[in-house]
């Protein structure tokens, strides 16, 4: 992607003026932080694009000693590596430049909930748990549990679980939607496939700056937890429920035997679930792109399917398949998806901005 000589000549000079505000002392408080965040964001683009800058300078002076006989030989070598090496600095610019989501840096909110399927669709939602635990853990996030309703069997009905760590949103936002699980279930006899399904969704953890609640807007009830097949977890008032009246979103909590942790932890959730809607307010024709582009994130979208017999995992929405299910299940696997996703959706972005 040919990106024109003006174009670079402003992102450098930008940078420099960030560089020069920064350095000059004069910027305080907001201003400072916001300086300082910009250029974050700018320093690997400049740095790109005055890569680019020379390469292309450096091509113009070799092309200009072809002319010369005694130097044409080793310009003629400089130039084929630097015309095979400039395209790929170039594609490097482009995806350098394209417009970041502001959440992809954040933490962020799981949520898997059984879904058809009964029992067998609790143990798969179970399952996609503990893959993202475990590819969690590879990428070295946190993860927490913040609210979990186990089945009788060992499956999960439902769970959220808070991820923190470097650039979680950005590889995990991919994920929502509706997971497909083809498979003879342990609890079947004779032996047939059965399909069922969980619902993922991943949503961006904001500060607490960036949703204000107001305690009148919460209605907050409480009341006995109960566990997996009616026993109760404790015998006091522990589990919370939080219903922010102005948007009708409610939020329990019953993990904790603390009133005040479970309280915490839903607030969390709220958090996370109203930030996600005013995103969605506010992106408006970008929401729309971005449902053009690798997925909506629309969670009743269905993404994925895992088939057990065959041993295979296909995503629906870029049409590949691999067959490396146990790999996929175990987390580790599952970073050639994520990362498959990642380039589809650079790719079909870098189109569009080309267009």
């Amino acid at each position: 992607m040919h990106i024109p000589p003006e174009r670079l000549e402003q992102i450098i000079h930008r940078f420099a003026e960030i560089e020069a505000r920064l350095a000059s002392g004069t910027l305080e408080g907001d201003a400072f932080g916001q300086a300082s965040r910009d250029y974050a964001e700018l320093e690997p683009v400049a740095r790109t694009a005055r890569e680019v800058q020379a390469m292309r300078a450096e091509i113009g002076e070799l092309e200009e000693l072809l002319a010369d006989a005694d130097m044409r030989g080793m310009a003629e070598e400089d130039l084929a590596r630097l015309r095979a090496e400039l395209p790929e600095r170039e594609h490097a610019l482009a995806l350098a430049m394209l417009p970041r989501d502001a959440a992809d840096a954040r933490p962020a909110m799981l949520e898997i909930r059984a879904g058809t399927g009964g029992e067998e669709a609790a143990l798969f939602a179970a399952d996609l748990y503990r893959m993202y635990e475990r590819f969690a853990a590879e990428q070295g996030w946190r993860v927490e549990p913040v609210s979990m309703n186990a089945s009788d069997i060992g499956g999960l009905k439902e769970i959220v679980a808070s991820v923190s760590g470097t650039g979680v949103f950005a590889k995990l936002k991919f994920e929502s939607g509706v997971h497909r699980v083809q498979r003879v279930p342990e609890t079947e006899s004779g032996g047939r496939i059965h399909t069922s399904a969980a619902t993922v969704a991943v949503l961006p953890e904001p500060d607490e700056v960036d949703v204000r609640i107001e305690d009148r807007d919460l209605k907050i009830d409480v009341y006995r937890a109960s566990g997996a097949g009616g026993q109760h977890v404790n015998t006091t008032d522990s589990a919370v429920r939080i219903t922010h009246l102005p948007t009708g979103v409610v939020v329990t909590c019953q993990d904790g035997r603390s009133q005040h942790k479970n309280r915490e932890k839903a607030m969390q959730v709220l958090r996370a679930r109203l930030f996600e809607q005013q995103r969605e307010a506010t992106q408006g024709a970008e929401a729309e792109a971005r449902r053009a582009m690798v997925g909506s994130g629309d969670r009743s979208e269905r993404i994925r399917t895992y088939n057990f017999p065959q041993g295979r995992v296909t995503d629906h929405r870029i049409g590949l398949t691999l067959h490396k299910l146990p790999e996929i299940l175990a987390g580790p696997g599952l970073a050639e998806l994520v990362d498959a996703l990642i380039a589809e959706d650079e790719a079909k972005r870098l189109a569009a901005m080309d267009g």
